[in-house]
């Protein structure tokens, strides 16, 4: 599974993003994508709710496979990420 994974956060920011450095490729300030399973993405979840208040937010698209998933970049970016095998 890809996701994408965007927060706005007022407290927590460095536990947050540690937890998700864990799992996810950190792309910029507070974005993350990656391969991902489903099992890792639920753990990743009940991670991230224990971190946060009600006034934060967490956003997470999903799909099954990268190439469903376009990606354009307008400008500098901020962590390449490539795979080479």
């Amino acid at each position: 599974m890809y996701v994408i994974l965007v927060y706005d956060l007022t407290d927590n920011k460095n536990r947050v993003h540690k937890l998700c450095k864990k799992y996810l490729n950190w792309v910029q300030n507070s974005v993350f994508e990656g391969e991902i399973t489903v099992a890792n993405l639920k753990i990743l979840k009940i991670e991230i709710k224990k971190l946060i208040s009600d006034n934060d937010s967490v956003l997470v698209f999903d799909s099954k496979h990268r190439l469903n998933l376009n990606k354009d970049i307008i400008g500098n970016e901020k962590n390449c990420i490539t795979n080479f095998i």
